[in-house]
């Protein structure tokens, strides 16, 4: 029997720059904003308006619930909750830009579900920028989110690929 190497126990198959196609959808897992994420997203942050915590002060300003605030939607497309990550573990130089905006209000109880997908490749020299299109619904169908993801990323190393780039 072969001794264990913590090396080959991989989530997913290793991908570069060039092994990525326009049109891939990555879906992250959904999620109900309950109350420990409201909490704990007012102890990260430090945002401290009632409008994040104080339910009656919601209700008496016309809101159903808590209103999430926007980094909390944002971090909902965290591309760290999926699997792309974990296929690019060797090619994954950085998260080089994001942009969002935020179209409709999420409150406590609303179910989130997130979806980047790719928009375009742009090639360089050694690397690539993977752009995708971020995505957040809520559980009626309605977009509330929706942001762009910049990612630079090592194309697949000369000695693996048998050519020189």
């Amino acid at each position: 029997m072969a001794a264990f190497d913590p090396r080959s126990h991989q989530l997913a198959e290793q991908r570069w720059f060039e092994d990525f196609r326009v049109g891939e959808i990555f879906r992250l897992p959904s999620r109900t904003m309950t109350d420990a994420h409201f909490l704990a997203f007012q102890a990260a942050s430090g945002d401290n308006h009632p409008v994040h915590y104080d339910r009656e002060y919601c209700r008496a300003h016309g809101m159903p619930d808590m209103l999430a605030h926007g980094f909390q939607v944002l971090i909902q497309t965290a591309a760290g909750a999926g699997l792309l990550p974990h296929q690019v573990e060797d090619a994954l130089i950085g998260f080089i830009e994001q942009s969002s905006r935020f179209l409709k209000g999420v409150y406590a109880g609303d179910t989130l579900y997130s979806t980047l997908e790719i928009t375009e490749l742009v090639p360089q020299r050694t690397t690539g920028v993977i752009v995708m299109r971020a995505t957040v619904h809520n559980q009626r169908g309605e977009l509330v989110l929706e942001g762009m993801h910049k990612y630079l990323i090592r194309k697949q190393r000369p000695d693996e690929k048998g050519v020189k780039q």
